[in-house]
Formats: structure tokens, sequence, C-alpha cells
């Protein structure tokens, strides 16, 4: 298969459930807490990797337990990390992800991702230029993306941006990106319009197109998607599930689209497979636990 490069965070997540979120200076009891490998990047990159796909890693971690744990996590999901550092003197990224009823609220402290340079960019060139397709994300820092990006497009390799979390992003920067992948609300932030009803996502991905991006797709979680198929834009449900844990959702879906696209697949294609590797996600608990298989995703479709 095609390679697949993962440009993004690590973090550790600290999860825990609670039948409300607390007000300021309020102290409530949780439930079944856990730590679980997550981080935006990592997430994408062992979501590829569990669908088949052929990636590496790039990124740092911290010289403690989290960035160990997290490096043995992907190297166990079948993640190249020879491309992911471990820095002296910055903590391992952690994420602190509070439950309620299936949906989350997340506080990220970026640690070590937020030492991933242009520099570091510029000097794995021939990675880039080796891949099919590029995935990024915006927990590293943004000029870290461009620089990515740039030597991307330079290499005419595909690059496909999940803006999250959301951040204003030049016409420049946008002009540059083959598939964006933002949900409703990183979608309203950097266009400006709503998207919470498929009527509202139409016009949104309809404004995103007209900035040069080939293909928007905004992701409006039960509601499905809404994307564009060539100069069509299209609505397409997600199988009903019951929900247990939205993280790593969005995750999940933009991994699954690297690897359809990896394969040779066109975008309808490449929605359908997302759109069933994103509702299983978030039938179980966790980030990266929760990402299904090649084969669980063959067994829903069965």
């Amino acid at each position: 298969m095609a390679k697949i490069t993962v440009i993004g965070s690590l973090n550790m997540d600290l999860v825990v459930t609670t039948p409300r979120v607390p007000a300021m200076g309020e102290t409530i009891l949780g439930s079944a807490f856990m730590t679980a490998p997550g981080g935006k990047g990592a997430n994408q990159a062992v979501a590829a990797a569990r669908l088949g796909g052929d990636v590496t890693m790039v990124g740092c971690v911290g010289n403690d337990i989290f960035g160990r744990n997290l490096l043995e996590n992907l190297e166990m999901n079948n993640v190249n990390t020879e491309y992911v550092r471990t820095l002296h003197g910055y903590p391992t990224g952690v994420a602190i992800i509070v439950i309620k009823d299936g949906n989350n609220c997340i506080i990220v402290d970026p640690g070590a991702n937020g030492q991933l340079k242009p520099a570091d960019m510029e000097g794995m060139e021939s990675l880039i230029k080796d891949s099919f397709i590029v995935v990024i994300q915006l927990e590293i820092p943004l000029d870290t993306v461009e620089s990515a990006i740039r030597i991307a497009k330079k290499h005419n390799v595909k690059v496909l941006l999940n803006p999250a979390p959301a951040a204003k992003l030049s016409d420049e920067l946008l002009s540059m990106v083959d598939v964006f992948t933002p949900n409703e609300s990183e979608c309203e932030i950097i266009t400006g319009l709503p998207a919470k009803t498929t009527e509202e996502a139409k016009k949104a991905v309809a404004y995103l197109n007209s900035k040069g991006i080939e293909t928007v797709i905004v992701t409006l979680g039960g509601k499905g998607v809404v994307y564009n198929s060539g100069n069509e834009v299209i609505h397409k449900p997600v199988p009903e599930v019951k929900v247990v844990d939205t993280t790593a959702a969005g995750d999940s879906f933009s991994g699954a689209l690297a690897v359809s696209l990896a394969r040779g697949e066109d975008i309808d294609t490449a929605i359908d497979f997302a759109n069933i590797v994103g509702t299983l996600t978030v039938t179980k608990k966790g980030a990266q636990t929760s990402l299904p298989t090649l084969h669980d995703v063959e067994m829903f479709r069965a």
C-alpha cells in the first residue's frame, strides 16, 4: 500500500466519567478513571495502521513514563516510530478528558508536542516526498503545519488536514490542502458560517471549496457528513449505534479516509468506509482503545 505519513501530537489521555461538568471551584465525584494513549496525531496514525495502512508517525514525546508508553503502543500497532523524537526537559503532552453522557470536554497541555518545529519538517523532506499522503492536525505549532504542507505540495504529495483544535487559517494555507475534515464547530470557527444543519454545512463546504480545497468533508456527529464529490455537495448519514464515548471519532474518520485514498479508492468509497470506522469508534470508551480494526469493519458490513 502507498505510504501514509502522520505529523502531529502524541498525548496520554487521563479520562474520567462524570454525571455533570463541575462549576468553577466545585468538586464532584467521578468514576471509571483510566489512562489511555491519545493525541490527535497518534490517534490518526493508529487508526490508519489498524485498518491496514503503511503508517509512519512524526512527533515528539518527553523522556518520561507517558512518552515511553506512547511509543510502545504505536509500535504494538505497527506504526513506524523512527521519526518520533524523545525530548529531555519537556513533559509528554497530556489531555484531561471529562465524559458526560457519551460526550466529552477536553483540556490539553501540549508539552513536548510544542517543540515540533519547522526545521524538523525540513529535515524530513525525503520522508514526506516518498509519501502518498500526509495527514496533519493543529495540536502542533501552526508554523510547523505550514512548513510540512509546503514541502508536501512541493513534491505533489496529497495533504489531509484535520483542523483541530480549530484556528483561523490563511487562504494560502487552505489552497494547499487536498482533503479538509473539520467538524461542525471547527468549520464555523474557520469559515464564520454556521454548520449545525446539513443545509448550513453544504454552504460551508461550497465556501471552503472556493478557497481552493479539492475535497471538504464536514463531520456532523450522529447527523453524518456533508462533502463535495466533484461539483456536487452530498449529505451521507451514518449508521445508528449506542454512543459510549465520542473521543477519537473524528480522528478515526480521518485515518480511515487516508487508508482508503491510499488504496486508490474514490472519495465516495472513502467516505462510506470512514463513516463505518467513525461509527464503530463511538461504541467503545477511550481514544486509541476504541479504534476498530479492518476485521471489525468487515464484520460490521457483513
